[in-house]
């Protein structure tokens, strides 16, 4: 029978997942990854009030994944506390992450010229141990970067995602015979 201990640790990674079951959320972590931000900075960022700011911000506090910094001088001779991502939410695990990350990315990028982004698109081949240490491996190298920022460095997101190929039933297109180069081609209804 599950004790006071195990019934802590179900609620604290219950308040994890709904703290980290919001886009803006994540984006308000990737905001203060490497800079930290007070709450009117986040809230001017993303367009919020500060209140609805305020709220999320507290949200991310309670759980672990935003942590308060030592306080700093502010407008009209308020202290604002400025508040850092603690890097927690990488190992957490998300209900839904899929759908998750990709609203998250989609969020992002709104609004910017998609021809500026740095795209890639392959296809593989691949048996399922290739295909779980090409994830490996992908894995290690941003991990690899992210451990080592450059301090004079720019600012990126970088987000992957794979996904096995449907084959479905072949469409008209590819149940068409093949033509020969050159050859004068046929209309369906012609003889």
């Amino acid at each position: 029978m599950p004790g006071p201990e195990r019934d802590d640790e179900d609620a604290r990674r219950q308040s994890a997942a709904r703290a980290l079951s919001s886009p803006l959320r994540l984006r308000i972590l990737r905001y203060c990854l490497y800079e930290a931000h007070s709450n009117r900075e986040i809230a001017a960022h993303f367009g919020l009030n500060p209140g609805t700011s305020l709220h999320h911000v507290r949200t991310l506090v309670d759980t672990g994944f935003l942590a308060a910094e030592e306080g700093r001088p502010g407008r009209r001779g308020t202290v604002e506390i400025p508040y850092r991502a603690t890097g927690l939410s990488w190992d957490a695990p998300l209900d839904g992450q899929g759908d998750l990350l990709v609203r998250t990315f989609l969020e992002e990028i709104e609004g910017r010229d998609l021809d500026e982004l740095f795209l890639v698109r392959m296809g593989f081949k691949l048996r399922p141990e290739r295909l779980e240490q090409l994830r490996r491996r992908l894995v290690d190298l941003v991990l690899e970067y992210h451990g080592a920022p450059d301090e004079d460095g720019e600012l990126t997101s970088l987000f992957i995602a794979g996904h096995p190929e449907e084959r479905g039933a072949p469409t008209a297109a590819s149940e068409a015979p093949a033509v020969e180069e050159g050859a004068p081609r046929q209309e369906p209804g012609s003889s």
